[in-house]
């Protein structure tokens, strides 16, 4: 019995040898004759491990060799302050900040030599948007809110994770250009129905806009955003790969399932701003909520034809509000040359943006709303100082809810389950945990925004100014913000002004 157990484990283990060298000598045969690899064709077989290598590189760097401020697009100390924030676990620190103060573009704030105490602190106000131009104004409480993410770019448990943690935390969430499902419904929190290029779902079949799903919309969220551009794709549109476009998410969309879902790359009745007031117009009448425009900025043209167009056509016309999204937004799959090179990153964006609506007397009128990498409170804190009224985040919301930069997004592999749609992925991102760290993270960044602003001297975070922010220039020098970009004159007072030399004697 031995004897024959023996033959039998000799004869399989001959078998497995022959069918391993035959596989290698396939292998050896196939590289060395293929054409497209030149290390292959030298190097056949061993070759292999180049592209293996090549592949781990990434995460090797990520996690033992790149330090904590070294990584982009998010560095590991930034991630580490959000996935405490997510937590509840407190940022706080001991023996010294890694953080290198020294480098041009640091972020310096002013802190008050007697800063505010706790009696006298005062609640951070909401702000009304739309309140006086529209049937419905919207009163949002939050300063930190979650920037637009697609039903499809990201994945169901993703979506209600994310509903149910604004409900909890009382901020709003954007829909993203890939329309209103179910699950962004759930958490009974504040919407914002984003109209991307294609006009997914308020559009009707041949793709034209539908005014009676506008109509039926405006029943349940509470303004509307057209879409010219965001900072991952400025000048393109929106790219769903076909592996993510799932039955549901086609019908939700309009659009046949299973293709690549790409959006144009630009609205095809808006060609100029008086087209784009028009329609602001247009949507709001029709639907008696407020009316506002994303976009990334290319330079000073398109803030100051818009604000000119509004002071010549009435202040009725104006966007609600403006979401500036800066040129290192990225949460959305888009061609690498685009997302490195186009549109102005949301610090040079920002300030130029408000200043043209305080020159044209139109800050009050038009909310401002800031996006781009804005994933810390500092950063929100700077972008506040310049004269942002809210501030948005997508890639933020991400790592709250569990995202570890894998850089898979458009690849349907990510491996935590926030952006893929196969369900085995999926069963790892538990909503009823995550919903909770999506809250903490909301609350934490409105949190130390107030302190942050306590320690300026300011009682609440709404009174945050350019003079309470430095920006590091080179090593050991830095310059106040409104040194940098000095407060325009407005219209209005510069009449006022030009009106009493006039009437001097």
């Amino acid at each position: 019995m031995t004897g024959i157990m023996s033959m039998i484990s000799y004869g399989l283990g001959t078998v497995l040898g022959f069918v391993l060298a035959g596989a290698l000598i396939i292998l050896i045969v196939h590289d060395v004759t293929q054409k497209k690899h030149t290390v292959l064709r030298n190097y056949p077989v061993i070759g292999r491990l180049r592209f293996f290598f090549e592949d781990l590189g990434e995460y090797f760097r990520q996690y033992f060799f790149a330090g904590d401020r070294a990584e982009m697009p998010f560095n590991r100390a930034t991630r580490g302050w959000v996935y405490k924030g997510a937590k509840n676990e407190g940022g706080i620190i001991g023996f010294g900040s890694t953080n290198d103060l020294r480098e041009p573009g640091s972020i310096i704030f002013v802190n008050h030599p007697y800063p505010v105490l706790e009696e006298d602190r005062l609640p951070t106000p909401s702000l009304m948007i739309g309140e006086g131009y529209c049937r419905h104004p919207f009163e949002a409480k939050s300063m930190v809110n979650i920037s637009g993410m697609s039903y499809g770019a990201i994945s169901v448990p993703a979506v209600r994770s994310l509903s149910r943690g604004a409900g909890l935390a009382g901020c709003w969430m954007d829909t993203g250009e890939g329309g209103l499902s179910p699950y962004h419904l759930e958490g009974d929190c504040d919407i914002i129905m984003q109209i991307g290029t294609a006009r997914y779902g308020i559009r009707e079949a041949d793709g034209s806009f539908s005014q009676q799903k506008a109509k039926e919309l405006a029943k349940v969220v509470k303004a509307f955003e057209i879409k010219l551009s965001q900072g991952a794709k400025p000048g393109k549109g929106g790219v769903l790969p076909g592996s993510k476009v799932t039955r549901e998410i086609a019908r939700i969309r309009g659009i046949p399932p299973g293709q690549d879902s790409i959006s144009p790359n630009r609205h095809r009745d808006i060609a100029n701003v008086d087209d784009l007031l028009d329609r602001v117009a247009a949507i709001r009448e029709l639907t008696g909520r407020p009316v506002g425009v994303k976009t990334a900025i290319g330079g000073w043209e398109f803030a100051n034809e818009l604000c000119d167009a509004v002071l010549r056509r009435g202040r009725e016309y104006a966007p609600d509000f403006l979401q500036i999204d800066g040129g290192e937004g990225g949460s959305g799959a888009a061609p690498q040359t685009l997302m490195d090179h186009m549109a102005l990153p949301i610090a040079e964006a920002l300030p130029r943006v408000v200043d043209s609506l305080l020159q044209s007397d139109l800050k009050n009128r038009i909310r401002v709303i800031a996006a781009g990498k804005l994933v810390t409170s500092a950063r929100a804190a700077w972008a506040l100082c310049m004269g942002a009224d809210f501030v948005v985040s997508a890639r933020g919301f991400m790592f709250a809810l569990g995202c570890i930069q894998a850089l898979r997004c458009h690849t349907n592999t990510c491996p935590t389950g926030v952006t893929t749609h196969n369900k085995r992925l999926q069963r790892g991102l538990v909503i009823g945990e995550k919903y909770l760290r999506v809250a903490n993270y909301c609350r934490n960044m409105n949190n130390e925004i107030d302190m942050i602003a306590h320690a300026c001297g300011c009682r609440h975070a709404r009174e945050l100014r350019r003079q309470h922010v430095r920006i590091v220039q080179s090593a050991n020098q830095s310059v106040a913000c409104n040194m940098l970009y000095p407060y325009p004159v407005s219209a209005r007072v510069a009449q006022a002004g030009t009106a009493a030399g006039a009437s001097a004697p």
